[in-house]
């Protein structure tokens, strides 16, 4: 399924191999060859991964035991060329397709599903323990896929999904903001002492600004990714980010956990053309962003880390904040690779924390092929 700017291959949890059928290494091996991965060829030519962070994504669903809660989404993110399955985060594109495949697949019951409209999808994102919702679109009485909504990173215009992220600061340090500061100083050996903002929402993410590391916050992907030197000192400053977020305790750790901590650089709104040639103009966006995944620049926006933009950019104060012109606002729109994104976010304080009721996007979703994937029998 595609689901936003990602694409990833849909398991129901009772479908797999009965070894694959609980955490563990059997499962680890069985997606590992499921996408093609390790490949030190970075081409995924034998298996269904795309070879690209965007495109080297499993999930696997199970109707939800948890109350009020329709289905369980597991998110396991495949290296391309090492051999392990990253489950230390959610997807936040793939969020999008949850939903219609719930209904798709028969994990809602059919009087709730109206003819025409949309039904509520409640979904529990069983890596990071929160709660998720989609609003599906209904087309006589099946899930619509096609539509007008346009996606910037996504090539056909299809039907829109509403994703909200409820709660989705993890708090389990005490704080949305792990260090208990919106900025800190980031010491970082080789690259210098960077002022950051290290935040818990969506997913855990490091934001810098972008002048700071020689950046103008609109850059493409050809313009990092082929980059060694870029590459690897965005990695140096990922893994002393994920140290001071509590997140490993040693930088060799970070090679280990490729999906987070997000590093990515903001920058105030400025002009620029995007990787598919739309002009982006600084006067329809609030600030420009950039982020890594899985070691690379991210041909648009994940998900989650949308979130944490959105989250980042209502709490004053922040790099997001101040890269957007600062103060409160509840929703922004940012401009990055493809074109740009609209993301909302609900912030209040309390007793000097802050907390986010829940984030907001929109996506689109749909199936782009069902039926058996083959896996060799000695593989996992």
């Amino acid at each position: 399924m595609r689901g936003g700017t990602s694409k990833g291959v849909f398991f129901k949890v009772a479908d797999l191999p009965e070894a694959a059928r609980e955490p563990g290494a059997a499962r680890d091996a069985f997606l590992m060859r499921v996408i093609g991965s390790p490949d030190p060829y970075g081409k995924h030519t034998d298996g269904m991964g795309g070879a690209t962070s965007s495109t080297s994504k499993t999930v696997l669903l199970s109707p939800s035991n948890k109350p009020g809660h329709d289905v369980d989404y597991l998110f396991g993110q495949v290296s391309i060329d090492q051999p392990f399955v990253d489950w230390s985060g959610n997807c936040g594109n793939l969020s999008a397709a949850v939903g219609p495949f719930a209904v798709a697949n028969g994990f809602i019951d059919a009087d709730r599903i109206p003819e025409n409209g949309t039904v509520e999808v409640r979904i529990w994102q069983v890596n990071i323990g929160k709660t998720i919702v989609n609003q599906v679109p209904i087309v006589n009485g099946a899930v619509q896929e096609t539509g007008d909504f346009e996606l910037d990173g996504v090539t056909f215009p299809a039907a829109e999904v509403p994703v909200e992220f409820m709660d989705p600061a993890d708090e389990s340090g005490g704080s949305m903001f792990p260090t208990g500061n919106v900025v800190d100083d980031l010491e970082v050996p080789g690259v210098g002492t960077l002022e950051a903002t290290m935040i818990n929402a969506g997913i855990p993410t490091i934001f810098v600004n972008a002048d700071a590391i020689g950046y103008s916050g609109v850059e493409l992907q050809d313009d990092i990714n082929n980059d060694e030197t870029a590459l690897a000192r965005f990695e140096t400053i990922r893994a002393h980010g994920a140290i001071r977020m509590g997140l490993i305790d040693k930088v060799e750790e970070a090679a280990a956990r490729q999906h987070t901590p997000k590093v990515a650089f903001v920058a105030g709104p400025r002009s620029y053309v995007a990787s598919s040639g739309k002009n982006v103009e600084s006067g329809e966006i609030d600030l420009v962003v950039r982020a890594l995944s899985m070691g690379k620049l991210h041909h648009a926006m994940m998900g989650t880390a949308a979130v944490a933009i959105g989250t980042a950019a209502a709490i004053p104060g922040t790099l997001v904040n101040l890269a957007a012109g600062g103060g409160e606002r509840n929703s922004v729109v940012f401009g990055h690779p493809s074109g740009t994104l609209r993301v909302g976010a609900e912030a209040t304080q309390s007793d000097g924390e802050w907390q986010v009721v829940k984030a907001t996007m929109s996506r689109s979703a749909r199936v782009l092929m069902e039926g058996w994937v083959r896996v060799p029998g000695d593989s996992f």
